[in-house]
């Protein structure tokens, strides 16, 4: 291989390991998230890039005590936004007690 062709395939195998990481973990769309953090959700989205990510974790719809929505805004890089976000919203998810898992949000 030329260097140029195996720098080019390092390149292209990142970014699909960085792909693959960021779908790893679990998501729900935006749309099936309460109204309450959708709304936190409108109020971050001008100021996320591609590769910002959010996580969010509810037990239910109307249990304002029990949700939460934890995002990683200025990131380089989506894997690490992801990562980042989950770590966030177990942390608050643990602190609120809320059964539910952390997921992705995704639009």
């Amino acid at each position: 291989l030329s260097m140029k062709n195996l720098c080019l395939t390092v390149l292209l195998f990142a970014s699909a390991a960085q792909s693959m990481a960021a779908d790893a973990y679990p998501s729900v769309h935006v749309r099936e998230i309460p109204e309450g953090l959708k709304m936190v959700w409108r109020l971050t989205k001008p100021e996320m890039t591609e590769n910002s990510r959010c996580a969010a974790a509810f037990d239910n719809h109307s249990d304002v005590e029990k949700m939460t929505l934890q995002c990683s805004v200025h990131i380089k890089m989506a894997a690490e936004g992801a990562r980042r976000a989950m770590r966030y919203c177990e942390e608050k998810r643990q602190e609120l007690k809320i059964k539910e898992p952390c997921r992705i949000v995704t639009d």
